[in-house]
Parts: structure tokens; sequence; C-alpha cells
């Protein structure tokens, strides 16, 4: 089961990914950015815990019809955000995998010049 040091931890491991508290009338709000945007949103604090990813539209349907843990996401575009229960029920490596989903849809739409300097390896195939 992943807990919170686990979700920091994973979550800053990507390439530029930072550590922010940015609501002052929430302040244990935590976000993890890539250049600037969020690609991954939790209390840190909650029981459950719970992480809200960037998600294609089209798997973000999919995962919640798939996982009652995943639900649309909670405050956020429900096209392209699901809040995530980290309570236990969901494999490891699916919430790992989607947390590096999010990143990777945020550095995505980067510009070219700061993907190149996350070394992000999808850069090699946009060409």
């Amino acid at each position: 089961m992943i807990d919170a040091n686990a979700l920091r931890d994973h979550c800053l491991a990507f390439n530029g990914a930072t550590e922010e508290f940015p609501f002052p009338r929430h302040q244990d709000v935590c976000t993890f950015k890539v250049g600037g945007k969020i690609f991954a949103l939790t209390t840190l604090t909650d029981t459950p815990l719970t992480v809200s990813l960037k998600c294609d539209p089209e798997l973000a349907e999919r995962l919640r019809a798939a996982h009652p843990e995943v639900v649309p996401g909670y405050h956020l575009n429900k096209r392209h955000w699901n809040t995530v229960s980290l309570a236990g029920a969901l494999p490891d490596q699916l919430v790992r995998d989607m947390i590096e989903d999010s990143y990777d849809l945020v550095v995505a739409s980067l510009p070219r010049a700061q993907r190149l300097l996350l070394d992000w390896p999808g850069e090699s195939r946009r060409r």
C-alpha cells in the first residue's frame, strides 16, 4: 500500500518535479508540479489518503469503470482528472503508473525547450 511518504517520494523522483503548498486557505494541500504545472494534488495527512491525477479522458473513464477507488477529480475538471483512493485496494504498480501517466501528460504539454531540459524520455517518441 502506498503511504504518504511513498507518494511524496514517487512524485518527487521525476525529473524537474517540485512540491508546493500554494493554497493559503488550505495549507495542508500539497501539489506536485513540473514546469510550473500540477500533475498530482493531495493532502498527505488525510485518512484515507487520496491523490488527484491528470488522465487522458478515455482512460479516465475506463479506470473509473474498473476500479471503485478511482472517481472523477474532486474540485477539478472531471474529464481530465481522477481522484484515487490509496486505501490499499489498488495495486501499487497501477497507482505508480497513473502518477507517471499524469506527469507525462503535463510534460507533453510543456514547450519543447522545457521538455528537452527535463530529459524526458517521451521527447524522443514525439519526433
